[in-house]
């Protein structure tokens, strides 16, 4: 299988720890598979002049080719439209690419996109340009957030009944995508993993003395952006309110955002650490008693996937895939998005629970990324034979 992978979600040298879920995921993919991977960089032509606040990225530290675990990735530059990137995002993405493109007709057998808006989208006219299927993942807010604005949905309901396939990362997205024109029998469910070598059950204790953590402290701990859809908001009150009723409690907030002076904030027994990378979480996970992710919408967070991995209970919101993962009460509790109070409380009582990690992990835990890549690949390999009329 020849496989082209677009995804605008994909690390470069200006942002070294972004989604590494889609790192892991296409590297995997590609230890199974012929890839190329396009991971396009944003960019509005002199905004390095008119000021760095216009720009996603610093474009001039990116360079045009690189190589994350041994993946051989091209950067090409993307027009970005600030404002208007609803309506004009996917012409400019797929004019921005084309002659990038173009040169595989004939090298490979699928396209495949990691991102609805405007990558997907773009991904399938590009494909139409090679002769070959269209295969777009949705993740989770390219469908549940943009799905509810107008130029987006107008995108987003042209396209993607069109794909050869879509790829979702749980069920309530794969729902949310059919309520788009989808027909349920193109739509896929292909889960994300978890690396075991990283992720795994580990001593609290030992984790605690590494990271000088007292012991004896009960410690909750954030992993994500720092926004306001991911409940950082919410968090920040919950703890503040569960100070008063437990004196001790720790919170740690791993990430950076909009929201990071907020965090910061918190002051007293708050670790605020800025974005780390991928290799220290798990050990904050094992230091911590509780993982809590308090998002108003998700696909299928690896942060949960992670933190049970590691036998660590969640304290999430009740949206998206985060059900499916917290199916048992030994695994944690859900509460209602955007509600300070009913996460405090459900935060108390999940601190109050003495529960054993090997427990959790033998419950929770899923597979790996090679796992999750060999499944992607049995649709990109289903839909290239049934576009060449196999089987």
């Amino acid at each position: 299988m020849r496989v082209l992978a677009i995804t605008s979600l994909f690390p470069n040298a200006a942002r070294p720890n972004a989604a590494p879920f889609n790192r892991q995921q296409l590297v995997a993919l590609g230890r199974q598979c012929e890839l190329h991977v396009l991971a396009p960089i944003l960019t509005i032509p002199g905004s390095h002049w008119l000021g760095s606040k216009l720009s996603i990225v610093d474009a001039r530290k990116v360079p045009q080719r690189d190589a994350f675990d041994g993946l051989s990735v091209t950067h090409p530059r993307v027009l970005y439209a600030p404002g208007l990137q609803g309506a004009f995002g996917v012409p400019l993405f797929a004019s921005s690419l084309l002659h990038h493109v173009l040169p595989l007709r004939g090298k490979v057998d699928v396209v495949f996109a990691a991102w609805a808006h405007p990558d997907g989208c773009a991904a399938y006219l590009l494909s139409k340009a090679l002769g070959v299927p269209c295969v777009v993942k949705v993740q989770g807010s390219d469908i549940d957030v943009f799905s509810r604005l107008t130029p987006h949905k107008y995108w987003l309901r042209s396209i993607l009944p069109r794909l050869d396939r879509v790829v979702a990362v749980s069920k309530a997205l794969a729902r949310d995508v059919e309520t788009l024109g989808v027909d349920r029998s193109r739509i896929d469910l292909v889960y994300n993993g978890v690396d075991p070598k990283l992720f795994r059950v580990m001593d609290r204790s030992a984790a605690r003395d590494a990271l000088g953590v007292p012991r004896d402290v009960p410690m909750i701990l954030f992993v994500g952006n720092l926004l306001a859809d991911k409940g950082v908001g919410e968090l920040c009150d919950a703890f503040e309110a569960l100070r008063a009723r437990h004196p001790t409690v720790h919170l740690a907030i791993v990430g950076k955002g909009p929201l990071a002076q907020r965090c910061e904030a918190l002051g007293e027994r708050a670790l605020f650490l800025g974005q780390r990378p991928l290799a220290e979480i798990p050990e904050w996970m094992a230091a911590a008693d509780i993982v809590t992710l308090p998002s108003y919408h998700e696909g299928t967070p690896n942060v949960v996937l992670e933190a049970l991995t590691c036998g660590r209970r969640v304290v999430a919101t009740h949206v998206g895939g985060i059900p499916d993962l917290i199916s048992d009460p030994l695994l944690g509790e859900l509460v209602a998005p955007q509600n300070a109070r009913a996460l405090e409380d459900a935060l108390y009582r999940a601190l109050e629970v003495r529960y054993d990690g090997t427990d959790v992990a033998r419950l929770g835990g899923r597979g790996d990324w090679e796992q999750s890549a060999k499944t992607l690949l049995d649709v990109l390999r289903n839909a290239a034979e049934r576009s060449r009329g196999v089987g």
